[in-house]
């Protein structure tokens, strides 16, 4: 475990912290109430992060080690940027041409009301977090926070039930936490609940192979990508495309919990 003093201070360093003894212990039951909490109100962000937060284990250590490793990624958290503040800056997003990443971004987050801020907000109402500690840790876990979103502009996939599922199966893939796993064998449960025919598995299996087989997204320089063209960034981290989400009828993504 990497010590709290090691994190570079900055203008808006957090405070200090050293991670809780068994910080990265599974905790199955917690997770499993947080698992039908999310069920009964699919809209209850929280319930994700308290589910994270139950069922990571070492994914986030295993995670920033690896992103130490890479040239790149050695940078990237010598630097620390906190990549939520570039998201949750309108002048920032704004320079970003037609076709780019950040336009994508952009065109995303606004008709659907989201930020990274609300994200944010939600993984605060986690009891006990600690994610806005002045700690590598923390702020690894952050950087993962963050890109959601950015990861749903890269992969293709909505917002809708099935969309956030199939996300969750591609972020499995590519961070191993056991957290992301559950959440989508329950999505992908609920959805087929519903019997309209529709191959909710299909999509979410496919999701997770895509995560498999694409470039290891922890490691990216996200400000430098959001300037590239939104295909171009797709075939350069070699994210295949959701043929079968996309054949699903709009109508049809979001039927998690219902019945036929």
């Amino acid at each position: 475990m990497i010590a709290a003093t090691q994190v570079l201070d900055g203008p808006k360093a957090r405070q200090p912290t050293q991670r809780k003894r068994g910080a990265f212990n599974l905790q199955p039951l917690r997770a499993f109430r947080a698992v039908r909490r999310l069920i009964a109100d699919k809209e209850d962000t929280a319930q994700v992060f308290e589910i994270m937060r139950a069922l990571s284990g070492n994914a986030i250590p295993k995670g920033y080690s690896r992103l130490l490793s890479t040239p790149e990624g050695g940078r990237i958290a010598y630097e620390h940027d906190e990549f939520a503040e570039r998201l949750s800056d309108p002048a920032w997003l704004a320079q970003f041409g037609p076709g780019t990443v950040g336009a994508a971004y952009r065109d995303f987050v606004g008709p659907r009301g989201l930020s990274a801020e609300g994200l944010a907000e939600q993984s605060r109402k986690v009891a006990e977090a600690d994610v806005e500690a002045a700690h590598p840790l923390a702020w690894y876990a952050r950087r993962m926070r963050d890109v959601h979103d950015v990861w749903h502009v890269l992969t293709g996939y909505g917002t809708d039930a099935l969309g956030e599922v199939c996300v969750v199966a591609f972020s499995y893939a590519q961070t191993r936490s056991l957290g992301f796993a559950v959440i989508a064998l329950a999505g992908a449960r609920q959805l087929q609940k519903a019997k309209v025919g529709q191959p909710y598995g299909k999509a979410v299996r496919e999701a997770w192979r895509n995560g498999r087989a694409a470039a290891w997204l922890p490691a990216v320089d996200y400000p430098a990508l959001f300037g590239l063209p939104l295909e171009e960034a797709r075939r350069t981290l070699k994210i295949a495309p959701n043929t079968v989400y996309q054949a699903i009828p709009a109508q049809y993504r979001d039927r998690f919990g219902e019945a036929a």
